[in-house]
């Protein structure tokens, strides 16, 4: 099962990826993401609060995939062990040649469970509308 959301920011790359990347103020403005800690470069764990629209919130530890400056932020998540539900979330950016950039904001998921947590992973795809939506309103503030 994959959720995939896009939104085009009237911002250059370099000012969406601060906003993306200033995980401390995620706090302050993200409606999805209300904690990302840890040092996030390719290999580490990290930990990850999320609270869907209506759902509960949940804690978790992925694991860094990619951190390309400016272009891709992805860390693959696991309940329990490997393959009984993984999900493999993903921040895309992609300069457009009228100087604004698309976000994509994905998550892959897999494993034996994903079909027991459908219902809840439909309330995940506005938690990304909902913060794509705040990342733009404060990358085309900056």
């Amino acid at each position: 099962m994959t959720i995939k959301t896009e939104i085009v920011i009237n911002a250059s790359a370099e000012k969406v990826w601060r906003v993306l990347t200033d995980f401390k103020a995620y706090p302050d403005w993200n409606p999805f993401i209300q904690v990302l800690e840890g040092e996030v470069k390719v290999g580490n764990q990290i930990k990850v609060c999320i609270k869907p629209p209506g759902g509960s919130a949940m804690t978790f530890k992925p694991r860094v995939l990619v951190f390309e400056p400016q272009k891709e932020l992805t860390w693959l998540g696991k309940f329990m062990f490997k393959r009984l539900f993984d999900g493999e979330h993903s921040f895309k950016l992609d300069k457009n040649a009228n100087g604004t950039t698309t976000l994509i904001q994905s998550e892959v998921f897999s494993g034996i469970l994903v079909g027991i947590f459908a219902a809840t992973l439909r309330k995940t795809k506005k938690g990304f509308e909902l913060m794509n939506e705040k990342l733009k309103e404060i990358a085309e503030q900056e």
